[in-house]
């Protein structure tokens, strides 16, 4: 099997992407946006292609490494506008309001990774490793010292894979008052450093 993989994706896959990002992802996207036709529907309309890693496995879009590379990320694009005319107004304050708790700050030198997924299909067949060496690639490549993401504590098989792709990890956060919601009680940040 052959694992190509290239900055952005086409237009004809945005609702591909759409649907693996929300796969990973959706549990936790559904506390602000519960109907998943239309987080599905805001996620294909929003993601900024150019801020994405993907890759394909015999022709089909198998996973993709968004990223915030200081000047957007793949789902900056997610604005209350947007919110409003897929959820109606009272349902896009909410929506607002709970995405805002998951924004992170990038900091200076830094790619922040903006969520990696992978096709159920494609699982434990290297696509992961390979989006991840590719977003190292790309940060080296255009000036990043290092490339930071987090991880919630209910994925261990995603830190063994970042710790074996060479990330450690800076800090821990816990919120087990809000675990009942999330669906976990806390969460590693983990660091990529790059050579210079």
């Amino acid at each position: 099997m052959e694992i190509v993989c290239r900055r952005g994706f086409d237009d004809s896959q945005r609702l591909a992407a759409a649907q693996i990002y929300d796969a990973a992802f959706g549990a936790k996207l559904s506390l602000a946006i519960a109907d998943g036709g239309a987080r599905k529907l805001i996620l294909a309309e929003s993601f900024d292609p150019a801020r994405a890693i993907t890759a394909e496995c015999n022709g089909e879009l198998a996973g993709l490494a968004g990223f915030d590379d200081g000047n957007g990320s793949l789902t900056s694009a997610i604005t209350f506008t947007l919110l409003r005319r897929h959820l109606g107004l009272p349902r896009a304050l909410r929506a607002v309001l709970i995405l805002a708790l998951f924004q992170r700050r990038r900091k200076q030198g830094e790619l922040l990774m903006d969520g990696i997924a992978v096709a159920e299909q494609w699982r434990g067949k290297g696509v992961g490793g390979r989006l991840l060496d590719e977003l190292a690639q790309h940060a080296a490549d255009n000036g990043f010292n290092r490339v930071r993401l987090d991880v919630i504590n209910t994925n261990p098989a995603a830190q063994r894979l970042y710790e074996k792709k060479g990330y450690v990890v800076a800090t821990r956060a816990s919120f087990r008052w809000l675990s009942r919601w999330l669906g976990f009680s806390g969460s590693a940040t983990m660091i990529l450093r790059l050579p210079e």
